[in-house]
């Protein structure tokens, strides 16, 4: 069940229409872009993608306050775009979901897919809040109020880069986490399991992927491609 919509994220426009072309769908939705924006403030960035072409590494065709990710038009997806992109039948739709930077900083989140006739994804509309404001005043007023509780860290869903590599790079380290074993000491078997991970994310849509891959966990990229094989068999 996706997260109830939080008052800091204002809800997109809803997906039950459909258009013609991406074109359409940008004539449409990028009015909106700048309004979300005036009301949240300069810690909200607001996000059209252009899926209609399939081209992760520039997929940005919009962007307001696109210093909170570092991107501008021309710029990457991130990694729910390659999900979406790789099983377009299920309904992506999420609102208030976590997410996070390259540079570590916490967003709560909202994406919307729009769909043209025949029902391929063609465009995102994303919007992303850096909570470091809000993160700060609690901060501040805990030291003032301090308060007996544990909290309760959630992972999150979205990994917003500047550049698709460091996507990877993220998708990467959580399947290397997720087998919770230091590179070196990685059976055949850990790394089976890591490109698995990787691959039920769609990560090897993203261009250079294996090259990557491979370097991180220290095999060549002919083996890479051999495990990937034995996971698409199994």
């Amino acid at each position: 069940m996706d997260a109830a919509p939080s008052p800091l994220v204002p809800s997109p426009p809803r997906a039950d229409a459909r258009f013609a072309s991406f074109e359409e769908a940008y004539r449409t939705l990028t009015p909106l872009m700048e309004a979300i924006a005036a009301v949240v403030g300069p810690h909200c960035e607001v996000v059209l993608h252009d899926l209609s072409r399939g081209d992760l590494d520039s997929s940005v065709a919009a962007i307001v306050n696109g210093h909170l990710s570092g991107r501008t038009v021309g710029g990457p997806s991130t990694n729910l775009g390659v999900e979406v992109l790789r099983d377009q039948s299920t309904d992506h739709d999420a609102h208030g979901y976590r997410g996070r930077t390259a540079d570590g900083r916490e967003l709560i989140s909202s994406s919307v897919y729009y769909r043209d006739q025949a029902g391929s994804v063609i465009a995102a509309f994303c919007i992303n809040v850096d909570l470091t404001p809000v993160q700060t005043a609690m901060t501040a007023l805990g030291a003032l109020v301090p308060e007996a509780r544990e909290d309760v860290v959630e992972r999150p869903r979205e990994l917003v880069g500047p550049d698709i590599s460091s996507v990877l790079e993220d998708m990467v380290e959580e399947a290397i986490a997720a087998v919770g074993k230091p590179v070196p000491s990685l059976a055949k078997a850990d790394r089976i399991q890591i490109l698995r991970l990787l691959e039920e994310r769609g990560a090897f849509r993203i261009k250079r992927a294996a090259d990557k891959v491979s370097s991180r966990l220290g095999v060549s990229r002919v083996t890479i491609y051999g495990y990937l094989d034995e996971v698409r068999r199994g």
